[in-house]
């Protein structure tokens, strides 16, 4: 069986990136987010900052807080029959790396990626996505993030890149480490 890697990190830290470093070295990557942004879409709801917060905790109530790990783990089984290294990238709580964990054994491992917060804010204004807003938004959703464990996902992660300086750097740290694996 091969390795899974998940990337975890607060709001705009830099995972999004981090999947695009990753997948042009030819590595499958799938998106935690890409699945609540699916649900949203096949809810013909609007894509409005509140509502993707929304329907991931709609989704974690209903069906358990591993709701998007259990969903998750069949597509990268499927993966792992021909790659042997598949990325998850957006790791956001602790039942979900708990799933993982237990699916995967050994196998399973977790990068975080930390930005301060005002760096990841004026990226959030940057970035132009339908589930960032303004400043309240994204507090709102630092503060759903954090309770689901993310801040200790952070912290109890194998490996911890920092990414506060330039983009060049960030990109040149991260497929340096690629070539370890």
């Amino acid at each position: 069986m091969g390795q899974v890697i998940a990337v975890c990190g607060m709001p705009a830290s830099g995972k999004g990136e981090f999947a695009k470093i990753v997948a042009e070295k030819g590595i499958p990557v799938r998106s935690m987010g890409d699945m609540v942004r699916l649900e949203v879409k096949q809810r013909d709801l609007p894509e409005t900052p509140n509502v993707f917060g929304e329907i991931a905790a709609d989704l974690r109530a209903k069906y358990g807080d591993d709701i998007l790990a259990s969903r998750l783990a069949v597509e990268v089984d499927g993966l792992l029959e021909n790659n042997d290294i598949v990325f998850i990238d957006g790791l956001r709580g602790i039942a979900e790396k708990k799933f993982f964990r237990k699916h995967w054994g050994s196998k399973f491992s977790t990068v975080a990626i930390e930005t301060t917060k005002e760096i990841r804010f004026k990226r959030v204004l940057s970035r132009n996505r339908s589930e960032d807003g303004d400043r309240a938004a994204f507090e709102i959703r630092d503060k759903r993030e954090k309770g689901w464990g993310l801040e200790l996902l952070i912290a109890e992660s194998d490996i911890i890149f920092t990414n506060n300086g330039e983009f060049s750097e960030f990109i040149q740290k991260v497929r340096d480490w690629l070539e370890t694996l």
